[in-house]
């Protein structure tokens, strides 16, 4: 839409040169001798431009009014300079009728056209409009089909870990069980005792990623009770903090006056945070650092901040993060961070990632807060 100050302007403009049109042909009317007729004859056609221009640029109204201004500029020259002469007269009448009657018919010719294309732009507008509108419905669509793909996917591990629950978590006991009994007989450094090892090692690798299938079951009912995040935060930090010194990697857990209170269920949550400070500790390599900070939303959300200082994730990586099985670690099963979106999630929460190559990964968990101790929401 035209700026009203321009249209003003270009209005102003068109205004002057249908004044200046008409002021030159007048004169050239009244300088010009009459016994140059034919000239006179040219001078008054020349009158039919600023009526056009003037009907084009302004409709019924402006080609009216153009019209009548000449007839009454033309008006004196027939009366005072043609005085007398009855034929020339009427011819002289007869066109000003005429200038008036063009006026008129494409003046409301051209409004009609200047409100159709009012009408076309109005269509085309609500068009686009309506073209925004379903193209945001469609990425909409595009979203939850692929939320729905993932929820049927958690739905399909949740029945095949049920099944594996009691097919495989009790044999691998007993073979494990086993295994210890055997290692028993002999001596560190025998070739078979370290068979046994490995053996015991797999086992466990293998019992992990059971339970790993376990927690993608159907979720019971969690016990929700008043949960203090630094608390929690400082049990990972606990659980953790071995394998950080093993992998040469520092954790730091920044604190704040301000302590958080949520309605949760301490152990999944623990379980949450535990999968992605391992994630991180996994990506960083020696003499990095893993930080986990804390900080208040004023919509009473509450943001634990888990960022590393790793080789960081590619951008078409970032979206296949979160699906079951995806990884990019060699002995990964791809299930830690599917499980923790999914406890986070059942905590009315979200899980957020942001990375960059070559400059580490921030995972980001929000939850909403119940209440603050020792300090105000900020």
């Amino acid at each position: 839409m035209a700026c009203p100050a321009i249209n003003m302007e270009k209005n102003i403009s068109q205004t002057l040169i249908l004044t200046g049109c008409i002021v030159g042909i007048t004169l050239l009317h009244y300088l010009t001798p009459l016994h140059l007729h034919y000239l006179h004859d040219i001078f008054q056609r020349l009158y039919y431009l600023p009526i056009i221009l003037a009907a084009f640029w302004f409709g019924l109204r402006g080609g009216l009014c153009c019209s009548l201004i000449v007839s009454i500029v033309y008006a004196p020259h027939i009366l005072f300079q043609w005085g007398g002469h009855l034929t020339m007269e009427m011819e002289k009448y007869m066109e000003i009728i005429i200038y008036n009657t063009v006026g008129g018919v494409t003046g409301l010719l051209s409004q009609r056209e200047q409100e159709r294309s009012v009408e076309l732009e109005k269509t085309a507008k609500g068009l686009k409009e309506s073209y925004q509108k379903l193209q945001h419905q469609s990425e909409q669509i595009i979203v939850i089909e692929e939320e729905l793909r993932r929820a049927e996917k958690l739905s399909t591990l949740g029945e095949m870990a049920a099944v594996l629950a009691h097919e495989i978590r009790n044999p691998l006991g007993s073979i494990r069980g086993t295994a210890e009994i055997l290692k028993d007989d002999y001596k560190p450094g025998d070739p078979k005792y370290e068979f046994i090892e490995i053996q015991i090692k797999e086992t466990e690798r293998l019992n992990r990623v059971v339970e790993d299938f376990l927690h993608m079951a159907p979720p019971q009912q969690a016990a929700m009770q008043p949960c203090k995040i630094e608390q929690e935060l400082d049990t990972i930090v606990t659980l953790v903090s071995n394998e950080a010194k093993d992998r040469k990697v520092s954790l730091v857990l920044l604190q704040k006056p301000v302590t958080v209170i949520i309605n949760a269920d301490g152990e999944k949550l623990r379980q949450a945070f535990l999968n992605i400070v391992i994630n991180a500790l996994q990506a960083t390599p020696p003499g990095g650092n893993v930080t986990i900070s804390t900080s208040v939303s004023e919509n009473d959300f509450c943001d634990i901040s888990f960022q590393d200082t790793g080789p960081g994730i590619e951008a078409d990586k970032l979206e296949k993060i979160f699906e079951p099985f995806y990884t990019t670690k060699p002995e990964g099963t791809g299930l830690g961070l599917a499980i923790s979106k999914k406890i986070i999630e059942s905590h009315n929460g979200k899980l957020l990632i942001e990375s960059k190559p070559e400059h580490g990964a921030t995972v980001t968990v929000r939850l909403p807060i119940q209440d603050t101790i020792n300090g105000e929401r900020v």
